[in-house]
């Protein structure tokens, strides 16, 4: 197929276009007319010349006309030479078969279809011209090279993917060098992503020498040019990450990067935007600091690849670290105070919380309960027992304790150090003191520093020194060129212990301010809440010396999606944290509990565009199906036929010479009219046309409009939070139903921030519900079972959210143990019971949500004390589980209780109660009121005090 202008259009049979050359001599033909006659004189047509012509013929055809059968004419041309527009890519003309190199890698994922579409169209091109096809993929491992049909390469186009790393094109270089060389008379075609990363050369010229002569076309550009991410840094106020492109284009793009957690739910989004003729630019998300350490995922909305996202492990979290000081208030001053040297060097990957005027034993209470995964003592030498108990119990749930040497360490006879400390320590000029101040001698293989430069400008003057003994070699992550050792630690239990046997502080060494305490400290802080198979396989150095992996557990593929992990895939080393590769696909490694994650691109990496301006003809990808002209220009020439017959058909005067029938029409017409009129409708149509109104009896009947009183009582129930009642058609009870809400209504509006209007009753047979959020139902003995439709309408509030307090009010009179069964309103609730669908129950258990709702309580007492108070059943706790409220995520829909609460609620109009309560005065009355308070904020604000997320936030701000 062959181009047309610089257009992507071609023609099947482009030689028929030929044909418009001979439209000039149509266009004459078209103007001749034929000779006119002889005139011959006769005397009597003198006569004829007085008598106006009614038609007059032009002596030859109207220009326009003649353009219009022109434009006919090659209308047919066009169409006959079969037009295609934005026809598939032909591939170099050739007599051998057609080699396609196609890069495959993840810069190809996000316009695979497109990518593929032009491919196709190769095949297609091929296949007409007989020609066979060899696929040399760049993604794939090189296979040997062999000539397919067709069809087949359809097929294996159809199933070939973009692989989820960079391609290597060496490997297909090397193939298409061997393709060539078995068919010397194939032509190229080349589609290419125009991608390569920063610092790789050469591609271009390998593939020129590659093909040498041999015709070549590429295809680089119609596309979308590849975004991707890289270098994501948590920093102390916000998540950033680049996103880089290759820059082929210089327009300005913009987009969006959405982070999700490991479940794939999505935390946030951040927009960003290229400016024109940029690479890189930079997407932020101004997130709490806990919610950006549960990302686990960045990607690139709408950007479908492996490169356009950024998997983050547990090494990338942003720890928070407590920071004790032993020093006293007038060295705590900047430059002085350790805690100043500290900050510095764990700003750029930790959170700090110092304890500023609090002791030591408060401030490492507090950080225990804040369950801080790192914290460090700088000085402290004496731990009292109680904390010393406490932090060893933290160590071995997991902590990290970092402690640093000072003069109370030095002197001080704690031991909670990794190692055992001589007294007194290693001064210069001192006893047991060196001639000149000792330099930095290395780091064990076997310890996190091992992967550290041992920088040559750390001296240290002052050390605490460890007693010999045989575990000191194996517990030494740091040495001082005399062997001494400068960094310690151990494992006990879950956790880690570290001792650095120098200050935080210059006063003994200037380790604090070199780039190496920066390096040191950032992987002892990233064993805060990693897992024991990680730490032990960071002390044990298993990455570099043992050769210890972890296996894939949730891969990428080239669109970046997570897939089944591939056969193909190995493990990888321990502390892994390079570049993904067709052995090491990206995605996250290891067991759940310590996932490492690879990416596409490593934090130092950048695109760049490759110059293909020199491989053969370069065209643009085909983004869009080929369409056949043929059929749109046939409709074309039919209508100019149409309209060429029209022109004719007025020229010769056709219209009136249908004048002369226009009256005889026009008769016709009223008779045809005439005859439709008069004839009987049919009798199905006439049915089909009737209204479709069915007959009254059949009608089905209308809602009934609601009636003033139930207007008025819906105005009245929700202007404001209400609590009602159940009028049981008992006065005695109603009433002191009545005053009981009443009284509660008064003690919330003293009590909390609950400003409730007065209390109603409601009849649950006829009133609606759903405006109360509870209820509470004095139970009756003797009282009717409600209808089913009051108990469907009863059991749709407790479902919808609302809950209802059965009280049966007879705790006084049930036998203990008995749990009131046996008594007439216990017989009466199960009654009622008995109709509605109730959950499972349970007396309420000590760490429920309603023990703790607004008052801290045991029991719910009201006139009685001796009643149990029953609530939905909770699952039970796990073993082990430690949580200060147990609850599910709803509001029980069902109380049940037996000790009057309402009777202990009740107030007169003077305020004094209506009703004696039973055994405990005055006190118990007041804990009735609290017990009806906490009801009331439970099924407000339902189990909210069982959630404890944000518990370390609000424990900071206290101590802020």
């Amino acid at each position: 197929m062959t181009g047309f202008l610089g257009l992507p259009l071609a023609f099947t049979t482009p030689l028929l276009l030929a044909a418009l050359a001979g439209l000039p001599l149509l266009w004459f033909l078209l103007r001749l007319v034929p000779p006119r006659p002889r005139r011959v004189s006769f005397a009597p047509t003198r006569l004829l010349l007085d008598i106006p012509p009614k038609e007059e013929t032009p002596a030859r055809t109207p220009w326009w006309l003649t353009a219009l059968r022109l434009l006919l004419a090659a209308i047919i041309i066009f169409a006959a030479a079969g037009p295609i527009w934005n026809p598939p890519v032909a591939g170099p003309a050739s007599s051998g078969p057609v080699v396609l190199l196609i890069d495959s890698g993840w810069p190809a994922a996000a316009t695979w279809s497109a990518r593929r579409a032009s491919a196709e169209g190769v095949v297609a091109d091929a296949d007409l011209e007989g020609r066979g096809i060899i696929l040399v993929p760049t993604g794939e491992p090189p296979l040997e090279p062999r000539v397919m049909a067709p069809n087949e390469a359809r097929e294996r186009l159809r199933t070939l993917a973009p692989v989820p790393h960079m391609p290597d094109r060496a490997p297909a270089l090397a193939s298409l060098r061997k393709a060539l060389a078995a068919a010397p008379e194939a032509s190229v075609v080349y589609l290419s992503d125009g991608v390569a990363l920063e610092g790789v050369a050469g591609v271009p010229a390998d593939i020129a020498s590659a093909v040498g002569d041999r015709p070549l076309t590429t295809l680089v550009s119609g596309v979308a040019e590849p975004l991707a991410l890289t270098a994501a840094d948590n920093a102390v106020d916000a998540l950033t990450v680049k996103v880089v492109r290759a820059d082929r284009d210089t327009l300005a793009r913009s987009g969006t990067v959405r982070a999700l957690d490991l479940r794939g739910l999505p935390l946030g989004d951040a927009p960003f935007g290229f400016e024109p003729g940029a690479k890189e630019t930079e997407a932020r998300f101004d997130l709490p600091v806990e919610i950006r350490n549960e990302v686990a995922r960045l990607e690139i909305v709408d950007e479908e690849s492996a490169g356009a996202v950024q998997l983050l492990d547990k090494r990338w979290r942003r720890r928070t670290v407590g920071v004790v000081s032993g020093a006293t208030a007038d060295q705590r001053q900047p430059l002085l105070a350790p805690s100043y040297y500290l900050t510095r060097a764990l700003g750029p990957f930790a959170d700090i919380r110092t304890a500023d005027g609090a002791g030591t034993s408060e401030a490492v209470d507090r950080f225990i309960e804040q369950k801080l995964p790192v914290i460090i003592l700088s000085d402290i030498g004496t731990l009292p027992p109680e904390t010393h108990e406490r932090l060893t119990r933290w160590i071995e749930g997991g902590g990290v304790l970092i402690r640093f040497a000072g003069p109370r360490l030095a002197n001080g006879s704690d031991d909670l150090v990794p190692v055992t400390l001589r007294r007194g320590g290693r001064v210069l000029g001192g006893s047991l003191s060196w001639e000149q101040p000792q330099s930095l001698g290395g780091f064990s293989a076997e310890g996190p520093f091992r992967d550290v430069a041992v920088p040559n400008d750390v001296t240290v003057e002052r050390q605490v020194l460890a007693e010999p003994d045989g575990l000191l070699a194996s517990r030494t992550w740091a040495t001082l060129s005399d062997g001494t050792p400068l960094v310690t630690g151990e494992r006990r239990g879950a956790g880690t212990l570290v001792l650095f046997h120098v200050t935080a502080d210059t006063s003994w060494s200037n380790l604090p301010i070199s780039g190496a305490f920066v390096d040191m400290l950032r992987r002892v802080v990233a064993l805060g809440g990693a897992s024991a198979a990680e730490i032990a396989a960071d002390q044990s150095g298993a990455n570099a010396t043992t050769g210890e992996t972890v296996a894939p557990s949730r891969l990428l593929d080239g669109f970046g999606a997570f897939r089944p992990t591939m056969p193909t895939a190995k493990a990888i080393p321990v502390g892994f944290n390079g570049r993904a590769s067709a052995d090491h696909p990206p995605g996250f490694y290891g067991p759940p509990e310590g996932l490492v994650a690879v990416n596409a691109l490593l934090p130092r990496d950048r695109l760049a565009a490759l110059d293909l301006s020199g491989l053969g003809r370069v065209e643009p990808y085909r983004d869009v199906t080929p369409r056949d002209l043929r059929a749109p220009l046939l409709l074309a020439l039919l209508a100019l036929l149409l309209v060429d017959a029209m022109i004719v058909f007025l020229l010769a005067g056709g219209f009136s010479r249908l004048t002369a029938r226009r009256a005889a029409s026009a008769s016709a017409l009223l008779l045809a009219v005439g005859l439709a009129a008069a004839l009987p409708l049919d009798r199905a149509g006439a049915q089909t046309a009737a209204p479709a109104t069915p007959p009254a009896s059949a009608a089905a009947p209308a809602d009934k409009p609601m009636t003033q009183a139930q207007t008025d009582f819906a105005i009245q129930a929700t202007n404001a939070t209400r609590l009602a009642y159940v009028v049981t058609g008992d006065a005695e009870t109603d009433a002191v139903s009545r005053a009981g809400l009443k009284g509660l209504t008064s003690f919330l509006g003293e009590r909390t921030a609950l400003e409730a209007g007065e209390p109603m009753g409601v009849d649950i047979a006829r009133d609606e519900l759903s405006f109360f959020p509870l209820i509470y139902w004095p139970i009756v003995p003797g009282a009717a079972r409600p209808s089913q439709e009051t108990l469907a309408r009863i059991d749709a509030f407790m479902k919808q959210g609302g809950t209802i307090i059965f009280d049966t009010r007879d705790a006084e009179t049930t036998m203990p143990g008995s749990n009131g069964a046996g008594t007439p309103a216990n017989d009466t609730l199960r009654t009622i019971l008995s109709g509605l669908d109730v959950p499972e129950l349970e007396p309420v258990p000590r760490d429920h949500v309603l023990t703790k709702a607004f008052y801290l309580l045991r029991d719910f007492p009201g006139r009685f004390n001796g009643g149990t108070t029953w609530v939905e059943a909770l699952p039970a706790a796990a073993e082990g589980e430690e949580r200060p409220a147990r609850a599910g995520d709803g509001v029980s829909p069902v109380v049940i209780t037996s000790n009057d609460l309402a009777g202990a609620w009740a107030l007169d109009d003077d305020g004094q109660p209506m009703l004696p309560v039973s055994g405990g005065g005055q006190r118990q009355r007041e804990l009735a009121f609290r017990a009806g308070a906490n009801l009331v904020m439970y099924v407000l604000t339902g189990n909210y005090k069982a959630d404890q997320v944000h518990v370390p936030a609000l424990l900071e701000r206290l101590g802020q």
